[in-house]
């Protein structure tokens, strides 16, 4: 019998063959494998998913609810106008109202979308594909129009996170974004951004950002002042356009090329916008009008209460006068005060009713906030003896009474004339206009120290003041806003006024929330006959006086100056019948000037601001001086057929020369013992 073949192969060694696997068998195994790569992948994924589920939901659970956010409101602005409407400073944390996108002219909002978030109309808050852009170019380092975080994105953070750089806090921004989409329109968002995004040197907004470094609002600023706050958002401290204009002009242009690339502007626009390059203004002068915003800002709250929402406040300033005084001040002080070793001053001008029309707090008010006119209280030296004089013509003296000037003691104190000479028998009238200390001291003692200091305080000094002998020379300290106040009570005829600078409080939308009434002040102060006596002797200031260098031809004017006995603190406060205003001029730091005196330094100033203020307007008469002849030859406008201006010789015979009268020791002992 033969063989049996094995049926697994042949050979020669009998081995048996295999034979080789199908291809199916490959086939079902390559399947096999892709399979579980695939299953691995989903698997690995689901648990990502999960990761990155738990750690958005560990984050979002550090924000507050989402059904119960909210978008924070804006923190009220503060516009300050003047009195002809113009803007004058803003207040507040953002330093600028809010602004509508219809307000805007369209290539302001379109610059911030080309340079920071070009696809911002077309992404869900988050752009996957701006940040895989901004990825590839910070790795190539190629450069680039915009970074990964949308406009969304930087909203958000804006509004509900800090500035800190972290994982943690990229990602509650994006899950933030996702709800501001949810919850807003595009255009609502980017009106939201512009007018919450920081530009830089306290402005936040686009407003306040076009007020802060062009002078000008939102709604007028030009193309390249656009792309110039576009491009500043991405620093604004390096960008600065008023501190770093050659960096801050060529991102402007790189925010213009991607305008132009994107269809936002016209070629013929482009090259407008980068043939004529954004300058930033420079503040104007000593800033002093911020020195008046503060004020109001002081005074705001007695009338507003708290503020929720932008608001307009309208005040009494006049920009001209404003101008006008700070000018004045800082070209004296520029001039002589290393001279004279004064380094600061302060400036009040108000009406006889209390509006104030221009006030200066100090020299320069980026040096110094300290409002010296409102706040610092200073030695008045003579300009205090107004008062004196005012409570004896109260209690029966009359200009034309004769006083003894001669050396004077009161319990070792000795006060002495400022040139150390005596004059012997002087009127009151002359004793005020040469500013004698001997006479001013011996009326507060006649009257009684307490009877000035009350007087004063009705006129409205609010400062402490006490009632001792050298009271008359004006040792108390006061306040020039207080000062300037009290003698508003002889330029209007006799009522006391409580300074106000608001007129007006409204919202943006128009709403009325505050309207000053004019009422009648603190009333009655000074009878019209004592205020005739008080303005006929203060106006001899300017005729004989130690302010003649004042007067101004035409204009009946009245007033004092006022000197400390160490020359620490220098004085002129002076009216029309229209306008009131006095100086103050020192040091902080209580250093003693080199002998500036209320005639020299302080006069100056008054003179030279008044000259301005009272230009193209008609005199005024001073109140109960209807037989006033002026310091001049020089006719009072208006007044020309009025028989006194008519000649000098008409002049002489209309006026009415007073009488000396010579009061005896006795009279004036009585007069204080028993009040004949």
């Amino acid at each position: 019998m033969g063989r049996r073949r094995s049926s697994r192969g042949s050979g020669d060694g009998g081995s048996p063959r295999r034979s080789p696997p199908s291809r199916g068998r490959k086939r079902k195994q390559g399947r096999s494998f892709l399979g579980k790569l695939i299953y691995a992948g989903v698997v690995l994924g689901l648990w990502g998913v999960i990761a990155v589920g738990g750690v958005v939901a560990y984050y979002a659970s550090q924000l507050p609810p989402i059904d119960q956010l909210t978008v924070p409101k804006r923190p009220p602005n503060i516009a300050i106008l003047a009195s002809d409407g113009t803007l004058l400073a803003n207040r507040g944390e953002t330093g600028g109202r809010t602004v509508t996108l219809k307000e805007l002219p369209p290539y302001l909002p379109r610059a911030f979308v080309a340079i920071e978030d070009r696809r911002f109309y077309d992404h869900f808050g988050i752009d996957p594909i701006g940040i895989a852009r901004a990825v590839y170019r910070n790795l190539s380092n190629s450069g680039g129009l915009q970074g990964g975080s949308t406009l969304t994105q930087q909203l958000a953070k804006n509004l509900f996170l800090t500035q800190e750089r972290t994982a943690s806090r990229k990602i509650q921004e994006a899950i933030l974004a996702l709800w501001l989409e949810r919850n807003y329109t595009k255009d609502q968002i980017l009106e939201l951004y512009l007018n919450r995004v920081y530009f830089g040197a306290g402005a936040y907004g686009v407003e306040a950002a076009a007020q802060r470094y062009y002078g000008k609002s939102a709604r007028s600023v030009s193309l390249s002042e656009a792309a110039v706050l576009a491009g500043l958002v991405q620093s604004p401290s390096r960008l600065a356009p008023n501190r770093n204009p050659e960096r801050a002009q060529a991102r402007a242009e790189l925010v213009i090329a991607a305008m132009n690339e994107l269809g936002f502007i016209t070629p013929g626009m482009t090259k407008t916008a980068l043939g004529d390059p954004a300058e930033a203004v420079r503040p104007k002068g000593a800033g002093s009008v911020n020195y008046a915003a503060d004020y109001v800002m002081d005074v705001l709250d007695d009338f507003v209460g708290t503020i929720e929402s932008d608001i307009v406040v309208t005040t009494t300033l006049e920009p001209k006068m404003q101008a006008a005084a700070e000018l004045v001040l800082v070209e004296e002080l520029n001039a002589k005060g290393e001279k004279f070793n004064v380094s600061q001053g302060a400036f009040v001008a108000m009406q006889p009713d209390g509006a104030l029309k221009a006030l200066v707090g100090g020299r320069n008010y980026e040096a110094s906030q300290f409002n010296r006119a409102t706040v610092a209280r200073r030695q008045p030296g003579s300009a205090f003896k107004p008062f004196v004089y005012l409570a004896a013509m109260e209690r029966g003296y009359t200009p034309n009474m004769v006083m003894e000037d001669a050396p004077v003691a009161y319990k070792g104190w000795a006060p002495k004339n400022y040139d150390r000479k005596y004059r012997g028998a002087i009127t009151l009238r002359d004793s005020l206009a040469l500013s004698l200390n001997t006479i001013a001291v011996k009326l507060n003692m006649e009257v009684g120290p307490k009877a000035v200091v009350q007087t004063a305080q009705r006129l409205g000094i609010s400062s402490p003041l006490q009632a001792n002998g050298s009271l008359a020379l004006g040792t108390s300290e006061v306040t020039p806003l207080e000062l300037v106040s009290a003698y508003a009570a002889f330029a209007n005829g006799g009522i006391g006024v409580i300074p106000y600078v608001i007129e007006q409080v409204k919202t943006t939308d128009g709403q009325v929330i505050y309207r000053r009434q004019h009422t009648g002040g603190l009333g009655r102060v000074i009878d019209p006959s004592a205020v005739a006596m008080m303005n006929e002797m203060m106006h001899n200031v300017f005729v004989i006086g130690t302010g003649q260098k004042a007067q101004i031809p035409g204009w009946p004017m009245a007033g004092k100056t006022g000197t400390t006995d160490d020359y620490k603190d220098a004085w002129f406060v002076g009216f029309t019948g229209n306008l009131v205003a006095g100086v103050w001029l020192g040091n902080d730091d209580g250093t003693l000037t080199k002998r500036v005196t209320g005639g020299n330094l302080p006069t100056e100033v008054w003179r030279n601001f008044m000259a301005v203020a009272l230009k193209d307007k008609q005199p005024v008469p001073l109140p109960g001086l209807d037989r006033l002849r002026p310091p001049s030859d020089v006719p009072v406008a208006g007044m020309e057929n009025d028989p006194r201006y008519a000649s000098a010789d008409a002049r002489e015979s209309a006026w009415i020369p007073p009488q000396p009268q010579r009061r005896s020791r006795e009279k004036n002992f009585l007069e204080r013992l028993f009040g004949l």
